[in-house]
């Protein structure tokens, strides 16, 4: 059910044609019922003006629709490369590991070579014993610490061809997005020339136009979606309620702009 707030209530001039309109050939332009021919001009000319605020409606819509297609086409990219900056973290992680353990390898290494001139230096057999105990539970650490620096060996080789995939996934975004933007940016600016042209179009229109009666057109389109719309057995198609017989009556007579009772949209005769 449609509710009338925001639509101030004003009494509405009665726009009564003194003599029947002579018939017309059916006007073809957008907007134009098939039986136009029996319709007031005024109406006529309102239902070419709504088409028109169709159009006007749709293309602003799309045009502020596009920054939001914009931004997921640029978080697209940034979820991407944020991807790509976590596969090269990993891949830092597993290096700066690697790298200790090959310094600590390393370290044992140069204190066995100390073990090994203390020994020859040593005359007492307890601390020559001591010495090779030590050389001994080194060279197990160091075996230890080279077994796990293969694993991350292998470990940085997998991640370092997930990396190269990884980039070649980003540039491929990238592109995709780039493309993106550009037809966004191209679809953005059609959609400025086509506004200004049916506005500019729709501002010709409303030439000669009652004030009061475009007044309340505008109100009515801007508040319900639908200003002028065709009374088709007895019911308004806008609200989709039954009129009264006096308006069937009367917008069957063709001579005054007549309302729907509960909606107040203008009505034609439809189909």
């Amino acid at each position: 059910m449609e509710s009338g707030r925001g639509v101030k209530r004003k009494k509405r001039r009665s726009f009564v044609i003194p003599h029947p309109p002579k018939p017309t050939a059916v006007d073809a332009r957008p907007g134009f019922p098939p039986h136009s021919r029996e319709m007031l001009p005024e109406i006529q000319n309102l239902l070419i003006i709504q088409d028109r605020d169709r159009k006007i409606r749709t293309l602003r819509e799309e045009l502020d629709g596009a920054p939001l297609e914009r931004s997921e086409a640029e978080e697209k990219l940034a979820a991407a490369v944020r991807n790509l900056d976590a596969v090269k973290h990993k891949a830092k992680e597993i290096e700066v590991e690697r790298k200790k353990l090959e310094n600590g390898a390393q370290a044992k290494r140069d204190s066995i070579a100390k073990f090994q001139t203390q020994k020859f230096q040593t005359r007492k057999n307890e601390e020559f014993q001591a010495l090779n105990n030590e050389i001994t539970r080194y060279e197990g650490e160091i075996r230890g610490l080279e077994d796990r620096e293969l694993e991350f060996m292998d470990q940085a080789e997998k991640v370092c061809t997930q990396v190269a995939e990884t980039e070649q996934q980003t540039k491929a975004v990238k592109a995709q997005v780039e493309r993106q933007l550009a037809d966004i940016a191209a679809k953005l600016g059609a959609l400025a020339g086509s506004l200004k042209e049916v506005e500019t179009e729709r501002a010709g229109l409303t030439v000669g136009v009652d004030e009061d009666l475009l007044d309340t057109f505008d109100r009515l389109f801007a508040n319900k979606g639908e200003a002028v719309v065709p009374l088709e057995h007895e019911t308004c198609r806008g609200c989709h309620m039954k009129v009264t017989t006096q308006t069937v009556v009367k917008v069957k007579g063709g001579r005054e702009i007549v309302h729907c009772e509960q909606c107040g949209r203008i009505l034609y005769l439809g189909n």
